[in-house]
């Protein structure tokens, strides 16, 4: 084999882990070779991430959303034409993404190799194009595949209606439909349903377990209920789709829906959300004894390393948390690992986790119902944005922060926010917690006025007012006592 052909790394996918990965080991003087078979920047920025953050923020701004109630404003929705101006913003991101990647891939010198690779041996891919003919073979002395996700079709349904689609094929619209069913109330079905109902779909949302986004804070996953019923939204727990088929001769609700409970529902559109599996059909793994899921995903050790000890896996494809900015962390780790770079030696404990739902919520640390599952003391501080006079501003009425910390330490155990912002403000939180810190953090600080941010303070004080009656009282529940007005 030609020695152009041989590589110190050969990544697998130009996701989020791909590129991170690639250019992690390729700034450290490794040559890399990138593999990827459809278009620069994996579903993060074609159908995933990006999109649907995208077509959040101009659904947002085309319908007035966050002036409604603050102005009395009522926008009346063009919808064959706010769909072409959606989409056009969607594509100039993705665009401007695609050429950002390659920017950072070339400044790299990593090389792009366009096709479909398959495992040849434990140190060389084939490369085949679309045709399935093999274009290129490529050596590495380490690999690192990163090929991501991709939706797993429900069982039993007909999935060639182009209106009974998934969470890739959501974003070839043609039009806003008046009327749509999602199927899961997972993050990807939570942030479409609330992306349609803001441009004014009636939303129909079922799902088989008991409340929305079971991995999250309780407290949150209610406040989205309450905001997507309060959006017109109909939710049906413990129920889900057993047939859809469509009616001839109607021109809307023309898709009939049967649910295990027998209800009947009519709609112009069905989005499927049922979970994801790995991309990793197709790259022989078998032949090289790489450990995997029956959903695709596949096992690695804390390092991100296979059983197979030159290959390594980050991103979807080893499932959870399937994160973007977690990903990106995973390359960059498993190859420092890989190459023995003293640099990155682990994935940072504290991870925020955004979902991109109206309101948007996030969190860094466990949830308060695991918190009480495990037996861990806890007591909880809360502000809500109405009482700030940001808030009133902007009129955030519905958003709130909600701290956790150690009754006896005041150490920062969690935090949870729901509101516009909320994936930023996060972050400082985030911050504490890395630290070690007590919500004393945030009674000290100095916060711009007026800002969202400063209720942390007030979520402070509030869990110190609690703690100092529950005490007083000689209560042992975590959380006892009624809420009461921060210190002002």
């Amino acid at each position: 084999m030609p020695e152009r052909d041989h590589f110190d790394l050969v990544v697998i996918g130009s996701g989020p882990a791909g590129e991170k990965g690639a250019a992690q080991a390729a700034y450290f003087g490794r040559r890399v070779a990138l593999i990827e078979r459809a278009e620069i920047g994996g579903a993060s920025v074609h159908t995933g991430t990006l999109p649907s953050k995208t077509l959040r923020e101009t659904a947002l701004y085309l319908t007035g959303f966050r002036r409604r109630e603050l102005y009395g404003m009522s926008v009346r929705l063009d919808r064959k034409k706010r769909v072409r101006q959606l989409v056009h913003r969607l594509h100039d991101v993705i665009d401007e993404q695609m050429r950002q990647i390659a920017r950072n891939l070339e400044r790299h010198s990593i090389e792009v190799v366009a096709g479909s690779a398959r495992f040849e041996d434990p140190h060389t891919v084939a490369v085949a194009d679309p045709q399935g003919r093999i274009t290129r073979r490529i050596s590495a002395d380490f690999f690192l595949i990163a090929t991501g996700s991709s939706p797993t079709p429900p069982w039993g349904i007909e999935m060639r209606d182009p209106d009974v689609v998934d969470s890739d094929r959501i974003l070839e619209l043609d039009r806003v439909p008046l009327s749509m069913t999602v199927v899961g109330g997972g993050v990807i079905g939570s942030e479409y349903a609330c992306l349609f109902a803001a441009l004014g779909t009636r939303i129909t949302l079922v799902e088989g377990r008991d409340r929305l986004l079971t991995g999250v804070d309780e407290e949150m996953s209610e406040a989205l209920r309450l905001s997507l019923e309060h959006m017109g939204a109909e939710i049906l727990f413990g129920d889900a789709v057993e047939s859809v088929e469509r009616l001839p001769g109607r021109r809307s609700n023309a898709l009939a829906l049967r649910l295990k409970s027998g209800r009947q529902l009519r709609a112009d559109k069905v989005l499927f959300s049922t979970g994801r599996r790995g991309n990793t059909r197709g790259l022989n793994l078998e032949a090289l004894g790489v450990a995997v899921t029956e959903r695709g995903h596949i096992l690695v050790n804390e390092r991100f390393q296979t059983n197979v000890p030159h290959v390594y896996a980050a991103g979807d494809v080893i499932g959870s948390p399937s994160l973007a900015a977690t990903s990106m962390e995973q390359g960059r780790v498993a190859m420092c690992h890989a190459f023995h770079i003293s640099y990155k030696t682990a994935v940072s404990a504290f991870q925020p986790y955004g979902i991109y739902t109206i309101p948007e919520m996030s969190s860094i640390g466990p949830p308060e119902q695991e918190l009480k599952e495990k037996g861990v003391p806890y007591e909880i501080g809360r502000a809500r944005f109405e009482n700030s006079a940001r808030g009133q501003i902007v009129g955030e009425t519905d958003g709130f922060i909600k701290l956790l910390f150690d009754p006896q330490t005041r150490r920062l155990l969690a935090a949870h926010i729901l509101g516009e912002g909320a994936t930023e403000l996060i972050h400082i939180p985030m911050f504490v917690l890395s630290s070690g810190g007590s919500i004393d953090a945030f009674i000290d600080a100095v916060f711009n006025f007026p800002t969202l941010a400063e209720s942390f303070k007030y979520a402070a004080y509030d869990g110190l007012q609690r703690l100092a009656r529950r005490q007083a009282r000689g209560r042992a529940s975590p959380g006892a006592g009624p809420e009461a007005a921060p210190p002002t």
